[in-house]
Parts: structure tokens; C-alpha cells; sequence
């Protein structure tokens, strides 16, 4: 054996890296090829994506009927105060009429 040529223990080491090498290639071409697969994949993020959306959509529309409610209990309040006022006004009124008649 001379300096040139390589020993069969580094000949076996660079041939044990190849092959590694060429199986994860193999690999990665496999996962590539594999259509079905990726398919779920996408099908899977796609599902994620819309349960998100749709989430986010049912807290806003929760939000939004809290705050519809809100406003009309706020006109409730505001229709019994003006009807309050009025009923109000009336009795004085008619109390006022009745004390002058009956004067």
C-alpha cells in the first residue's frame, strides 16, 4: 500500500457515507412523491385555519349581540324614564285641573 491509494478502512467509511447519504435522499424524494400524504397534511392545516376563523367569528358575533343588548336595554331605560316623566306630568296635571275646579 502506498500513500497514493486509500486503505480499504477509509474505502469502507466513504462508501458507509454514501450510502447514508443516499438514503436520505431516498427519503426526501419518498416524502415528495408521496401525494396522499402531503394531501392530509394540507387537508389537516386547512381545518386548523378554518376552526380558527370560525372562532374568531362566533367571538365577534358573541360580542356584537352583548353589545346590541346593552344599547337596547339602554333605550328601555331611557323609554321608561321619558313614559315615567310623562304619566307623571299628567297626574300634576290633572291634579292641578281638579284643585282649580274644585276650589
Amino acid at each position: 500500500m502506498t500513500a497514493e491509494t486509500p486503505g480499504t478502512g477509509e474505502l469502507q467509511q466513504d462508501i458507509e457515507r454514501t450510502r447514508a447519504k443516499l438514503g436520505e435522499t431516498v427519503e426526501q424524494l419518498t416524502a415528495k412523491a408521496d401525494v396522499k400524504a402531503q394531501a392530509k397534511a394540507k387537508a389537516a392545516e386547512l381545518t386548523d385555519r378554518v376552526k380558527l376563523k370560525t372562532a374568531q367569528a362566533r367571538e365577534r358575533a358573541a360580542s356584537q349581540a352583548e353589545q346590541a343588548a346593552s344599547r337596547a336595554m339602554a333605550h328601555r331605560q331611557q323609554a321608561a324614564v321619558v313614559g315615567g316623566a310623562a304619566v307623571s306630568l299628567a297626574g300634576a296635571l290633572w291634579l292641578a285641573v281638579w284643585w282649580w275646579r274644585n276650589r
